[in-house]
């Protein structure tokens, strides 16, 4: 008998813990209909403006939408972090989610009658972005009180892995739902996934938790010192704008996979889900393997931007679907990798308090990147043709690395511990 009870417990330790926890599974369930709704309508109506609703200006049509649908998690973030702190997470998150499930049945109720006006697809964007901006930061704060504390890092892992798998499901049906359904289908399907979300989230009852901080508390979660964390790490500094500059760059090609498919590859909205595929299976392979990687994590970080400079470089001179896919799966490694090395490396070098502070400053700076590079691409498209889009990817990249690889040395000098690295799981390196 006494043999059978360790069995048992690690049998239990084996369940996923989706399985052995109905409120983190059916939360966890709500956040993959969230994640992959937001994705599903971005690249279905990017595809919808591309193809179908603009004639001349496709390019600034896309760039504009795309730096629309990620602008409220930037410049709402002060925002979003007051709001967590002061509500209970279950009212947040049920709040967002049939917020984003209105706009979105609202919106398939317009489409289905009459013709839709572009304001209205911008504004739609805008309120479903603005609610996914604080369902997502909320759904993280909210893990502990769902879990036990053995279990916080299992869940929270579990979560971040997962949102890419969400994200590349959305991504694959957006473009294909447009072609069949159309706009219309697209909202339908994107309002019926919040409105479950909406329900699962009611019927989960959340641990009691401390009360919500003081208004300066709270003030103080929003307004991290960015002063204060960056000014004594210079060379975690010096990375960090070496990767918001090779953002400006990368993340163009959200505005590029659709005026390529229809320019260059002159295909439909199965291209788009294909390559949308390509690039993010191979995100999920380079989270998955980035901890293999050998090197110094800005040795191997310069080298990784020039590999992708060259794999968006290459759908510039030789023009193909299967040479366009594979070349993004390629890119799509190099950022799942980047990722697993550089926030090992910070979760290294950052003093534990101020963790929480230095990635909220991480993800406002890196994301800041994403409007503006939407809305310079996008306008670039419109006078240059995709194939140059490529090549002007690639060539923005390689001072980037240049520049990375230079902080060897001065890591070197620097003097930091030479406590080994450690090895962090492909759900370390995610968002």
């Amino acid at each position: 008998m006494s043999a059978s009870v360790p069995e048992a417990g690690r049998r239990t330790r084996r369940t996923p813990l989706v399985l052995r926890n109905r409120a983190f599974g059916t939360v966890w369930a709500a956040q993959v209909l969230t994640q992959a709704a937001v994705r599903m309508f971005q690249v279905g109506v990017s595809w919808w403006l591309v193809a179908y609703a603009v004639s001349g200006g496709r390019g600034l049509a896309s760039g504009l939408f795309m730096a629309v649908s990620t602008l409220p998690a930037v410049a709402l973030a002060p925002v979003v972090a007051r709001t967590v702190a002061r509500h209970a997470h279950r009212s947040v998150l049920r709040t967002a989610a049939a917020g984003a499930g209105t706009t979105a049945a609202a919106l398939a109720c317009w489409a289905y009658t009459a013709g839709l006006p572009l304001p209205a697809a911008y504004a739609a964007t805008l309120a479903l972005a603005t609610c996914q901006a604080f369902f997502d930061p909320c759904l993280t704060t909210s893990v502990p009180e769902l879990v036990d504390d053995a279990d916080i890092e299992a869940a929270t892992g579990f979560e971040l892995s997962t949102q890419s798998l969400a994200s590349l499901g959305g991504a694959l049906l957006g473009a294909l739902i447009v072609d069949r359904a159309g706009l219309a289908g697209l909202a339908t399907g994107c309002a019926a996934a919040y409105g479950t979300a909406a329900v699962l989230i009611t019927t989960v009852r959340f641990r009691p938790q401390a009360a919500p901080g003081s208004d300066e508390g709270a003030d103080a979660a929003a307004r991290p010192n960015l002063h204060r964390i960056l000014g004594g790490l210079p060379f975690v500094r010096r990375i960090l704008l070496c990767f918001t500059a090779a953002n400006l760059f990368t993340t163009a090609v959200f505005v590029v996979i659709p005026l390529y498919t229809r320019s260059v590859l002159e295909e439909g909205g199965g291209t788009v889900a294909l390559l949308e595929a390509a690039l993010g299976t191979g995100t999920l392979l380079g989270s998955f393997t980035g901890a293999r990687v050998p090197g110094r994590p800005t040795t191997a970080g310069s080298c990784l931007l020039a590999v992708m400079a060259a794999a968006l470089a290459v759908p510039g001179l030789l023009p193909g679907r299967p040479v366009m896919a594979g070349c993004l799966l390629v890119a799509g490694w190099c950022v799942g990798v980047i990722g697993v090395r550089f926030v090992a490396l910070f979760q290294r070098l950052v003093p534990p308090a101020d963790k929480p502070g230095f990635f909220a400053v991480m993800q406002a700076v890196l994301g800041a990147t994403f409007p503006v590079a939407s809305l310079f691409f996008g306008l670039l498209g419109d006078h240059v043709g995709p194939r140059t889009l490529c090549l002007v990817q690639a060539a923005g990249l390689l001072p980037a690395a240049c520049a990375l690889a230079l902080l060897r040395e001065e890591r070197t000098a620097d003097a930091a511990p030479a406590t080994p690295e450690p090895q962090f799981t492909a759900s370390g390196g995610e968002r």
